[in-house]
């Protein structure tokens, strides 16, 4: 409904007074442009819920196809044995010099051992006109991420960076326990 058609609905709402219309039309005509009012404000209510749930089940619906390729792309990995990496992103939060990364990973095979390792993050910087290349660190303080899973392993986190500073990328590296060499490695720019 466009808004001219709205304020022609209120106008008419307004206008319309059941002891003006009694006193110089027919009362039968009164009562039913009362009974159309009272059926057009109805159907406009309806209308506007009937919008309201298309649009959180259209929401719904994209969430569910999301769920939908995650667990085709799941599916597909298990005919495959190892691991991979299934989403790794990066975006600045609203609060500038926040940095959000998120990480999917997926171990595929008929019946996968649990994944005992460690992931590393490394932030390439440029500041100052000088590129630098920082390891991030986890709760602890310590440049290791472990992770134990045994079908797949999804991590958010954010990280802060000095004023002045543009983050070119993040790379993340995955290592066995005990393991020196890393296993997989993979690198994401900050998405715009």
């Amino acid at each position: 409904m466009n808004t001219q058609d709205g304020m022609d609905q209120e106008k008419f709402a307004y206008s319309y007074d059941p002891g003006t219309c009694r006193q110089t039309k027919k009362q039968k005509l009164c009562n039913q442009i009362g009974d159309l009012i009272q059926q057009l404000q109805i159907s406009n209510t309806a209308n506007e819920n009937l919008a309201e749930q298309v649009k959180s089940l259209a929401n719904e619906n994209d969430h569910l196809m999301e769920k939908q390729v995650f667990f085709q792309h799941l599916i597909a990995s298990n005919t495959k044995n190892g691991l991979s990496i299934y989403q790794f992103s990066l975006k600045e939060t609203q609060t500038p010099g926040k940095y959000r990364y998120a990480l999917t990973l997926i171990q595929g095979g008929e019946r996968p051992n649990d994944f005992k390792g460690n992931l590393r993050f490394q932030v390439k910087l440029l500041q100052n006109n000088q590129s630098k290349i920082i390891p991030l660190t986890n709760k602890n303080a310590t440049k290791d991420f472990p992770v134990n899973f045994k079908f797949f392993h999804r991590l958010e986190e954010s990280f802060n960076v000095p004023p002045d500073t543009i983050v070119e990328n993040l790379q993340v590296q995955i290592y066995k326990n005990n393991d020196n060499k890393a296993i997989l490695t993979e690198t994401v720019q900050p998405a715009l």
